[in-house]
């Protein structure tokens, strides 16, 4: 019997003011070392476009996703005076969707529902 695949992903798009970059990328790493204590983080990272920036990052369940939104809540918040958020997709089987809808609502989320494939 195959394991039932709970991963959720988030996906932001941040616009970096052009004159913050810098700023933004110290901002990165501090992203990072926070999010690596997290049991529940499949993946993460941040790669750029210009002044365009990506996290690249996955959760075992919407549970390890919302918990990740609140350790970062206070860097969210600090890197929203340099950039602003130009989309966010999230990804994931339904039930793990429902229980997302809500608490991301504020953030103007587009949702994919899991389909098909697989996970090894």
């Amino acid at each position: 019997m195959a394991t039932q695949d709970t991963c959720c992903t988030i996906v932001p798009y941040f616009s970096v003011q052009a004159d913050r970059m810098d700023e933004f990328k110290a901002l990165c790493e501090r992203f990072v070392a926070k999010t690596q204590q997290e049991e529940g983080c499949l993946y993460y990272g941040f790669s750029f476009d210009g002044n365009t920036a990506h996290c690249r990052e996955g959760y075992v369940d919407a549970d390890a996703l919302l918990a990740h939104l609140k350790n970062v809540g206070s860097l969210i918040e600090e890197s929203s005076k340099i950039s602003s958020f130009s989309r966010i997709e999230v990804h994931g089987p339904q039930a793990e969707i429902d229980k997302l809808r809500g608490p991301l609502s504020s953030l103007g989320a587009s949702f994919f529902v899991l389909e098909y494939g697989f996970r090894r």
